[in-house]
């Protein structure tokens, strides 16, 4: 999203140097003259927690305004909380009438509306049809959905990651905060709540889909670019203490990679070879819910070309990726 300036600057060094009051009036009042700039900070601010309680109903307000006063940033963003339930119920139908208006006014938004009609969905943006699933190892723990997306769907993917990449992070057991680790060595980007566009919000309800959950158990989708050299190590994705474990794990491939960065899951002697839309979904828990060691696995690394691609870590339970600890917006 772009900055917002002067008010949202001007009102951000405010609350900054401990003068809350005065940003907020100053927001306040350039909002009530329908300053666009004023409401998509309030906004902002009442979504993420900044300065302000977080209060996502408050926060769809602003950003509704915003939008009926011309703001796209705001458009974009309000499609995306409309879809994914973030201050309301979710609302498919909603989302895609406020996509259809704002493809009349932005080409990003007409790009992503040709693509979203493109897909075979439901009326409330799940998949009418799926891949079948082939069990990569006899006991069904690994299989792979040939297909999944479309060439234009990974791109879209890519292309959504490609101004927010910045070194990939892992979870650190003890505080469970992201933290950077060697073993992980590629660039990552959270598609967080505020960037699921519409295209990204079907994918991550096919990945639902193929999985049997529901997908508020799914984590942000991330996008992980590798380069030549990058990998990550042997590792388990079920995290060593949580009420609410990461239960599967979906990687969808954006591309085909030239050489190296297979997947690798050492107990099955299974290299699974990236290729441009496919997906593995794969089992990380026992059925008494302890992390399986078979789930190690590792992404080799790349000798030749770039691979992109993509994980959504599903959880036991509905998660709740605003309070979470590895949440993003």
């Amino acid at each position: 999203m772009t900055s917002h300036v002067p008010i949202a600057s001007h009102a951000e060094t405010l609350a900054q140097n401990g003068r809350l009051p005065e940003a907020l009036a100053l927001l306040h009042d350039a909002a009530a003259r329908n300053d666009s700039d004023a409401c998509f900070c309030l906004a902002l601010w009442h979504l993420a927690g900044r300065f302000v309680p977080r209060d996502l109903a408050r926060s769809r307000s602003y950003l509704r305004t915003a939008r009926e006063l011309g703001d796209p940033d705001a458009a974009s963003m309000e499609i995306a909380l409309t879809a994914n339930g973030t201050g309301a119920p979710a609302d498919w139908p909603g989302a895609l009438r406020l996509l259809r208006a704002a493809a009349l006014r932005n080409s990003a938004a007409a790009a992503e509306l040709k693509l979203v009609e493109e897909m075979d969905l439901a009326e409330d943006g799940t998949p009418t049809r799926l891949p079948e699933a082939e069990k990569l190892v006899p006991d069904g723990a690994v299989t792979r959905f040939r297909g999944l997306l479309s060439t234009a769907e990974c791109e879209q993917v890519a292309r959504a990651a490609v101004g927010w990449l910045e070194p990939a992070v892992v979870v650190d057991p003890q505080s469970g905060r992201q933290v950077r680790h060697p073993h992980r060595t590629s660039d990552g980007a959270v598609l967080g709540p505020t960037r699921e566009t519409l295209p990204i919000r079907a994918i991550n309800l096919r990945i639902a889909a193929i999985s049997g959950t529901a997908v508020d158990q799914g984590e942000a989708l991330i996008v992980l670019r590798y380069v030549p050299g990058q990998e990550f190590r042997p590792h388990l994705d079920a995290l060593p203490a949580t009420r609410n474990q990461r239960t599967m794990t979906a990687l969808v491939y954006l591309n085909d990679t030239l050489r190296g960065g297979e997947t690798r899951f050492p107990a099955y002697g299974l290299d699974v070879r990236p290729k441009a839309g496919d997906a593995i979904l794969f089992r990380n828990t026992l059925p008494d819910g302890s992390p399986d060691p078979r789930a190690i696995h590792a992404g080799a690394p790349v000798s030749q070309g770039v691979k992109w691609l993509a994980t959504r870590w599903i959880r036991a339970r509905p998660f709740d990726v605003w309070n979470g600890p590895e949440s993003a917006v």
